[in-house]
């Protein structure tokens, strides 16, 4: 695995790299060799926050953990990224598809601040483009959870209308689909 590391109010050393890739090589055998893990650390006041992102075969995989010592990120962000291979896995084997849903990756495009009078309030900071792949709503949960959002916007494979799956404040999930 390649590791690519970035820091924010703080300055990574050669020990917290060393320490970051033995811990996180705990899953290397559950994803490619040649695999990149993106790692972020940024430093708010007394707290760390360590990011983990692997890109896997056109999906991501994403562990955020904040705590008050960077060494205790580590183990945390492992178990989240462990689990969530396994959920993958597991229900891709689940069941017999003939193709892989797949999300394309989410290009980022800065947006100028236009402000009126009028729409002053609004400020749009960032627009995401990505290409809507046919799935079912099974599958757009799937993928909403293995990148950690609560929402998740998707092209409905039978119909073939944009539809929205979402995470219920009880811990349910919900579909929003156009009349």
């Amino acid at each position: 695995m390649r590791y690519h590391f970035t820091g924010k109010n703080i300055s990574i050393y050669d020990e917290v790299k060393v320490q970051a890739e033995k811990k996180i090589d705990r899953i290397q055998k559950l994803v490619p060799e040649h695999a990149e893990v993106f790692v972020a650390i940024s430093k708010n006041r007394h707290l760390y926050k360590v990011e983990v992102s692997i890109p896997l075969h056109k999906r991501w995989l994403r562990a955020e953990v904040t705590a008050d010592e960077i060494n205790a990120c580590w183990d945390s962000v492992v178990d989240i990224l462990e689990k969530q291979i396994v959920k993958y896995k597991g229900r891709l084997k689940g069941r017999n598809r003939r193709k892989e849903a797949t999300i394309e990756e989410v290009s980022f495009i800065e947006v100028e601040d236009q402000r009126s009078e009028e729409d002053a309030e609004v400020v749009i900071r960032r627009t995401k483009r990505f290409a809507l792949k046919p799935m079912d709503a099974q599958e757009a949960v799937m993928e909403m959870e293995l990148l950690g959002h609560s929402f998740f916007v998707f092209r409905n494979g039978v119909t073939d209308e944009v539809n929205v799956v979402y995470k219920r404040a009880d811990e349910e999930y919900g579909l929003i689909e156009p009349e």
